[in-house]
C-alpha cells in the first residue's frame, strides 16, 4: 500500500472549478449598503482588480489558471494525498482516513493557492502595493510570498492576539518583504477609534479587514486582498479538491465523508467543492464543516445580509453571521476567529449539503 499518492506536474489541474452555477437555488448577490441594490464590479474596482472581480461574479464553471500562476504552483503542487495509517491505528478504526497535505507549500498552508493568483491579477493591472488582514498569520505569510514573486509591496494588518502569540509568523512575512502591524493599529481611523474605546481589545479579523480596506481606499497605488470568504478565493482553493479527486481514483477509493475546518470557508470549500456535483447526481457523501465553539457562525449564527468587517466598509454579504461587531475570544487558532462565513459555503449549508458542527 502506498502511504502517499503524488500526482505528476502534468496532472495538476489547469482550471479552477467555480461551484457557484451548480449551487441549488443559487447565490444571493452582494448588496450596496447605500442602496440595498445588487453591487456591480465597478463600485468595487477601487479596492479589487477587475480580473478578480470578473471571477467573483462569474457564472462559468471552469476558469483557466494563467501559465504564470501554474509555474509558481508547481513549486509545491500537486500536493500529496496521505493515508493516515497511524491515526487509524490509534483510533482502532476500520475506516480509511486520507488527508490532503497542503502544508508542503512554501509557507505551510493552503493559502498560497489564492495568494498567488491574487498577486498575479493585481500585477497585471499595474498595482504596486497590496494591503490585507491576517489572523494566525497564514494568509499574511502567503500574500507576502506571492507579492515577492511579482514585485509588489505588501502591508499586513495582523490581529493583535496572534501578533503577540506568533512572533515567527511575523518573521516569515518580513523575510518575504512585507510590512506588518498589529490590529487594531494607530495607522488607520478605524484602528484609532477602536483603541480609544477598547484599549485592551485582542482584535479580530473583522477589525483587521476594516483597517486593510481603509488603507487600500485611501491610497492610489494600493488594492486590497482577502484571504477567504469571497467567491474567487474559494474558487482558487478548488484546486485542492480537484487534485484530491484524481488521487482518490488512483487509490481506488471514493470518500464517504469529507471533513475540514471552517473559519471564513475557503479551506473547506477547497476540498469539498469538486465533489459536490457528484453528490448532486446521487453519490452519498457526508460533507462536515467543523468550526470553533468560540466563533460558531454556522451553528449559532443567522443566515442574513451582513457586513464582512467591523467598520461596515464591505458590501453586504448573504452569509451565516454572528454579527459584524462580534469579537471572539483570543483562541490560538486565530484564522478561525471570523464572525461570518463564505456565501458559497453558507449556501451549501442552507441547502443541507454541508453539515456544520
Amino acid at each position: 500500500m502506498n502511504k502517499k499518492i503524488v500526482l505528476r506536474d502534468d496532472e495538476m489541474p489547469r482550471q479552477w472549478y467555480n461551484i457557484a452555477p451548480d449551487i441549488p437555488n443559487g447565490l444571493k448577490p452582494p448588496l450596496d449598503p447605500e442602496t440595498n441594490e445588487p453591487m456591480g464590479p465597478e463600485k468595487l474596482s477601487a479596492v479589487f482588480p477587475m480580473g478578480l472581480l470578473e471571477q467573483e461574479m462569474s457564472g462559468e464553471r471552469f476558469i483557466d489558471i494563467p501559465e504564470e500562476v501554474q509555474e509558481i504552483y508547481k513549486i509545491w503542487r500537486p500536493s500529496p494525498m496521505v493515508r493516515a495509517t497511524a491515526l487509524e491505528k490509534a483510533l482502532g478504526t476500520k475506516a480509511k482516513i486520507f488527508f490532503k497535505n497542503e502544508g508542503v507549500s512554501p509557507v505551510g498552508s493552503h493559502k498560497p493557492n489564492s495568494a498567488v493568483p491574487q498577486a498575479y491579477y493585481n500585477m497585471k493591472e499595474g498595482v504596486k502595493r497590496l494591503s490585507t488582514e491576517t489572523g494566525a498569520g497564514q494568509w499574511g505569510s502567503a500574500l507576502a510570498f506571492a507579492t515577492s514573486k511579482f514585485g509588489i509591496e505588501c502591508k499586513v494588518y495582523m490581529v493583535r492576539v496572534s501578533f503577540d502569540q506568533k512572533p515567527y509568523r511575523k518573521s516569515m512575512m518580513q523575510m518575504y518583504g512585507a510590512s506588518i502591524v498589529a490590529s487594531p493599529s494607530e495607522e488607520t481611523n478605524t484602528g484609532r477609534k477602536i483603541l480609544a474605546e477598547h484599549p485592551d481589545t485582542p482584535g479580530s479579523l473583522g477589525i483587521a479587514i476594516s483597517e486593510a480596506l481603509e488603507d487600500a481606499a485611501t491610497r492610489d497605488d494600493t488594492k486590497y486582498a482577502l484571504g477567504s470568504v469571497l467567491n474567487h478565493v474559494c474558487m482558487h482553493q478548488s484546486i485542492i479538491g480537484l487534485e484530491a479527486k484524481k488521487q482518490m481514483e488512483i487509490a481506488g477509493e471514493y470518500p464517504d465523508v469529507i471533513i475540514g475546518c471552517c473559519g471564513g470557508g475557503s479551506n473547506f470549500a477547497g476540498i469539498a467543492a469538486a465533489f459536490v456535483p457528484d453528490y448532486l447526481e446521487g453519490k452519498k457523501i457526508n460533507f462536515v464543516g467543523v468550526e470553533p465553539a468560540s466563533c460558531p457562525s454556522l451553528t449559532m449564527g443567522k443566515l442574513a445580509y451582513d457586513f464582512g468587517d467591523v467598520a461596515q466598509m464591505t458590501p453586504l454579504l448573504y452569509m451565516y453571521t454572528l454579527g459584524h461587531d462580534f469579537i471572539p475570544p483570543g483562541i490560538h487558532a486565530g484564522g478561525l476567529r471570523y464572525h461570518g462565513m463564505s456565501p458559497m459555503l453558507s449556501a451549501l449549508v442552507r441547502e443541507n449539503i454541508v453539515h456544520p458542527m
